[in-house]
């Protein structure tokens, strides 16, 4: 019985092929495709529950796919990059990619990558008793992964409303980069901080000017803050 479908977006046939065997010896069901217009096929078919993908593809890229599918999915989607440079990992966080693995990787992370992101999203709600906060025109729900600005819903790929919820659950309190890698990536993270600072980036886009009663500070030095006026 599959717990969960996973399509695999690469041009290289065996990467796909052994990602297939160790995601579907996990109990995952699993869809592959080796080009980018294909993939977009595959993913409206199928509904999948994650995407693998990667950037060099033909016909589409990697970030042409991701910003297709974020057009009208919130999926989680995680980025295989060939290169490790900063550039590549910060314009996939900025198309709303969830997290990113370096090529080579060892096949174990990318496993552990897809259980951790399933996991998490498949278990907020249950495990968490506080499971919606609300602000002066915002609102941030964690049972729905749901997002709204001025009573309007807001898409928002998932890691960035589990950011925003960690924050404004704890308002006025500052947090490092490192301890919200640590607190909502729930996972030993491989990346860098930056990450954290795409995120909020993004955060800002969606909820900067709404209201004088709360905003995401950065702390200069220290990190960021969901600051609530007194």
């Amino acid at each position: 019985m599959s717990i969960g479908k996973i399509l695999v977006v690469d041009d290289d046939k065996n990467i796909c092929e052994l990602l297939r065997l160790y995601l579907e010896k996990e109990g995952y069901s699993v869809a592959l495709s080796n080009e980018g217009e294909e993939a977009l096929a595959k993913f409206n078919a199928i509904n999948p529950d994650l995407v693998l993908l990667d950037i060099m593809l033909p016909t589409l890229d990697g970030w042409q796919v991701c910003r297709e599918i974020r057009k009208t999915s919130n999926v989680p989607i995680i980025m295989l990059t060939a290169k490790g440079e900063t550039f590549d990992k910060v314009l996939g966080l900025e198309l709303g990619a969830d997290d990113y693995v370096v090529k080579p990787f060892d096949t174990k992370e990318v496993i552990a990558r897809v259980k951790a992101v399933l996991r998490r999203i498949g278990n907020t709600a249950p495990a968490v008793e506080h499971k919606e906060v609300n602000y002066d025109k915002l609102s941030v729900n964690m049972t729905r992964y749901e997002l709204k600005v001025n009573g309007k819903v807001i898409d928002t790929p998932p890691k960035e409303l589990e950011l925003l919820f960690h924050l404004a659950s704890n308002p006025n309190r500052v947090y490092t980069r490192d301890q919200l890698l640590d607190e909502v990536w729930g996972f030993e993270y491989y990346g860098d901080s930056r990450t954290i600072d795409v995120h909020v980036k993004r955060l800002r886009e969606k909820l900067e000017g709404v209201s004088d009663k709360w905003s995401l500070k950065t702390v200069w030095g220290v990190g960021y803050k969901f600051e609530v006026a007194e």
